[in-house]
């Protein structure tokens, strides 16, 4: 139980109500900024304003997926109220808030770094990240066969990055029959590659590796579609970018030749937000017990 645990919840999709179902139901008391046209109601959860919170009272603060902007805005799809979280406003809470996000940026690593605060990144955690990885390979194969004109069986896919996202894909379109292909950097991904009965490509090649492809999925977050690597690519040709924003993509480019390119960092929150909201409820009850028990116990 989390009973005695005061939490602010902000904005963000419908990945947040699972997190605010669970905690709820643990007896946590929760503060929901950023849901004032939320029509569920959950008993010990109150809809507020951000002006109207205390944070001097909190224990955990918990951010939507993304985080904040590089403005310290927060995004939420249940108001049209502007939400900023600002350096001053953590200063205010006790010294074993801990903040959780799903990702960060330079803003909100400043922000905490200077308010002496502690952030979570949940998925830089390998348990979140995996388990993500499961929706975000439903949801990459629906992308593909709504924006194609092929079955996967017998196409020719490149997936570039073995992450824990990377992997999932690639073993899942094979599964399906595509001839797939893994473009990494690392030796040892490339012997996975290898073993995993895929066909492996140093992305040192990659401009020759894409001149007979079908569809590319980039999980690579940083850019490795280049206007070079474009031009290369067959223009019937599908990229599918899991990567955060921007991406890995010249997007602009890929426009301009004809190539139909999609960013969709955030697939599991569209094709299963309840699955994705409950991986990440599941975590942060784990999280938020042991600070029950350890930050909070032994600031007081």
């Amino acid at each position: 139980m989390l009973t005695g645990l005061n939490v602010a919840v902000f904005g963000g999709d419908a990945r947040q109500l699972e997190v605010i179902r669970k905690l709820t139901e643990l007896d946590a008391k929760l503060y929901l900024i950023g849901f004032d046209q939320l029509d569920h109601g959950f008993t010990g959860a109150n809809k507020v304003k951000i002006d109207e919170v205390q944070f001097q009272e909190l224990d955990a603060i918990i951010l939507p997926i993304p985080g904040t902007d590089l403005n310290g805005m927060i995004y939420t799809v249940f108001s049209n109220e502007e939400i900023k979280l600002t350096e001053d406003l953590l200063k205010n809470t006790p010294s074993h808030c801990v903040v959780y996000s799903g990702i960060s940026n330079s803003y909100l690593d400043n922000m905490v770094q200077s308010s002496n605060r502690k952030l979570v990144q949940l998925f830089e955690r390998d348990d979140v990240a995996i388990y993500n990885s499961i929706p975000t390979v439903e949801g990459t194969i629906m992308m593909v066969i709504q924006h194609t004109d092929i079955t996967i069986h017998g196409s020719t896919i490149a997936v570039l990055g073995l992450g824990r996202v990377g992997m999932s894909v690639a073993r899942a379109l094979s599964a399906l029959g595509a001839k797939v292909k893994v473009g990494a950097r690392d030796l040892a991904h490339l012997a996975r590659i290898t073993e995993m009965g895929l066909t492996p490509f140093s992305l040192e090649n990659i401009q020759d590796e894409v001149k007979d492809i079908d569809v590319c999925i980039n999980t690579i977050p940083h850019m490795i579609i280049t206007e070079k690597v474009l031009s290369n690519m067959p223009a019937h040709t599908l990229i599918v970018d899991l990567a955060s924003k921007p991406g890995g993509t010249d997007f602009r480019f890929a426009e301009k030749r004809g190539i139909k390119a999609l960013l969709a960092p955030s697939l599991p929150g569209i094709v299963a937000p309840k699955t994705a909201g409950q991986i990440i409820a599941n975590v942060l009850t784990q999280l938020l017990s042991e600070l029950l028990i350890e930050g909070k116990g032994s600031s007081s």
